[in-house]
């Protein structure tokens, strides 16, 4: 039995796909409210575990019978009142996977973590890739802080006898739910509401190849080992233009100078405390999308034989899907 958690994700629902297409019998850790459309036919092909990565016991039980885990379930979330549910989910949560995961003799334990646990330098500069150690930074958000730390929950297991392994995907696109992560952005450019661009880069990778990475990671990675997913580095106005070069929109005029990105972020955080939502764009997001960081992806292609699908591919895929 293989046990996926955040199944019902973005990631997570692409993976489960791909591990019913192996053959494999999948069983998922989900709420009991958790919407299922990322799984679509998927969701009747698999047993369902109530629970909570927070709640031990619903791990434990999940758990049960178990001879691989991918761990993929996580918050992303930036601004104010976030570092709490952050720190819940994505650290205090992987240890109890990893906890009960020991207890349950699991073959192997496959997490997923992110670019972000790499940590970033206040001066950006050079290529990151898995031997990068973590340094206290300005440009560290607590998004990744919270992916730190369930790394190192990971590698405690491994100390303790888990063998587990751990693959840092970049900024993954593809197509995904409306309103939701990358896809939301898609969303936006297809409509023309995104004419300007943030002044920094980063690296992306595609849905398909984040999952497909994944799977190699548990047949041929080291344990203990970080594999970074990353197809291609590219600024904020390339990936903004081809998304809307495949989707036949206009792409964005010019590109926004550092400061006054951390100005509109400032004045978002105000505006969704006053309406007590979620901020579109915080300080914090502002300050990672004006630096450029970029990353090393050939390990993975290299060591667990990744290939990986060219960004303009990609971006087909999600026009195709905004129809």
């Amino acid at each position: 039995m293989t046990l996926v958690t955040g199944a019902t994700g973005f990631v997570g629902s692409v993976l489960v796909r791909q591990l019913l297409a192996e053959g494999a019998d999948v069983r998922i850790l989900r709420r009991a409210t958790s919407d299922l459309a990322h799984l679509g036919d998927a969701a009747h092909r698999v047993e369902h575990a109530i629970g909570d990565v927070t709640d031990a016991d619903s791990v434990y039980r999940a758990m049960e019978g178990s001879r691989t885990v991918y761990h993929v379930a996580a918050v992303v979330a930036f601004g104010r009142g976030a570092r709490e549910r952050l720190r819940a989910v994505n650290a205090w949560g992987t240890a109890h996977v990893v906890n009960a995961a020991l207890a349950a003799g699991v073959e192997r334990l496959v997490h997923t973590s992110s670019i972000a646990a790499l940590g970033r330098p206040e001066r950006a500069g050079g290529v990151i890739d898995e031997a990068a150690v973590w340094t206290a930074s300005k440009a560290n958000t607590d998004y990744a802080v919270s992916k730190r730390d369930a790394e190192l929950e990971v590698l405690r297991g491994v100390a303790e006898g888990l063998d587990a392994v751990m693959v840092n995907p970049a900024l993954v696109f593809g197509p995904g739910r409306p309103g939701e992560g990358t896809f939301a952005l898609a969303e936006r450019v297809a409509a023309g509401r995104v004419p300007l661009a943030p002044p920094g880069g980063t690296a992306v990778v595609d849905v398909e190849d984040v999952a497909a990475g994944l799977r190699l990671a548990c047949a041929h990675g080291e344990t203990g080992a970080r594999y970074v997913l990353a197809a291609e580095n590219r600024l904020w106005d390339e990936i903004l233009r081809t998304l809307a070069e495949a989707a036949g929109a206009a792409p964005p005029r010019r590109t926004l100078p550092p400061w006054l990105l951390t100005a509109a972020g400032a004045l978002a955080e105000v505006g969704a405390a006053l309406t007590q939502s979620e901020p579109g764009l915080t300080r914090e997001t502002a300050r990672t999308a004006s630096a450029t960081h970029r990353y090393d992806g050939s390990k993975a292609r290299r060591d667990l034989g990744l290939t990986y699908r060219p960004f303009e591919e990609t971006a087909r895929r999600i026009a195709r899907a905004l129809g």
